[in-house]
């Protein structure tokens, strides 16, 4: 059964991609907006989805939220390919 909801047009290794091509060690929600064809809030709401599956980290720092590519994040883009 799927989730309720509108059905994502962005597939998770596109999201998750985008971390492992960013030549920082972590990106915005807002970065996101930018090169994603989702709101803000939506990327937000995927990244939460994403952290769950234990594919992203984030930390609150000076009133932003960092998201960053864990290790099995990286195993799921290789699995991916």
């Amino acid at each position: 059964m799927s989730s309720p909801g509108r059905k994502p047009t962005v597939s998770d290794a596109e999201i998750l991609r985008e971390f492992a091509l960013c030549p920082d060690p972590f990106m915005h929600a807002t970065e996101l907006t930018e090169t994603l064809d989702l709101s803000r809030q939506g990327v937000h709401n995927r990244l939460e989805k994403l952290q769950e599956k234990g594919y992203l980290n984030s930390k609150m720092t000076g009133g932003t939220r960092n998201w960053w590519l864990t290790d099995e994040g990286h195993n799921y883009l290789s699995e991916q390919s």
